[in-house]
């Protein structure tokens, strides 16, 4: 019986914009099955904000259903209330990932970019051209969110094949 193609949820958090995509290992190589970019209502209360983006995930974990999660940890800028709250999205996506009994990997942005661009200090232009070589990705893509969660699966698969983890 050949084994069953791995298929992981890449997500790249923030409560403005978040980036989901979920590539399958197949015997040829990855495939994007899907990526997105969620963006909520400015408009809106954080506490709107993040019910949005809570019931988009669980949508898309329904009708994408992956067999992992792999998310980017979080990365401290200068604007800690930024920070603050990306990390409190990053709370809501894993609850609702164990929720659904997904197991979570976690990577950091050099880890990720080491690995979809060899050299963890690439820009988001160098890590954007990489992805669009390793994997098919549609016109449609605009935001670097979407491009940074189809590295994020990138990453864990490499690192799945590398530590066994699949």
């Amino acid at each position: 019986m050949p084994a069953k193609n791995l298929k992981i949820l890449g997500i790249d958090p923030g409560y403005d914009r978040l980036g989901l995509a979920v590539v399958e290992k197949t015997p040829t190589g990855p495939k994007l099955i899907f990526s997105t970019c969620l963006i909520s209502n400015r408009q809106q209360s954080i506490s709107e904000r993040f019910l949005f983006i809570g019931q988009e995930l669980r949508t898309w974990l329904k009708k994408e259903p992956p067999d992992a999660v792999a998310i980017e940890t979080l990365y401290f800028s200068v604007n800690q209330k930024t920070a603050s709250k990306v990390a409190e999205v990053r709370g809501l996506i894993m609850f609702i990932c164990a929720e659904f009994g997904l197991p979570i990997f976690e990577y950091n942005p050099m880890q990720v970019k080491s690995c979809v661009a060899g050299y963890g200090g690439a820009t988001k232009k160098q890590v954007i051209d990489l992805v669009k070589k390793q994997i098919s990705v549609p016109n449609t893509a605009k935001f670097d969110d979407e491009y940074d969660a189809i590295a994020i699966s990138l990453t864990h698969l490499a690192m799945a094949n590398f530590q066994n983890l699949n």
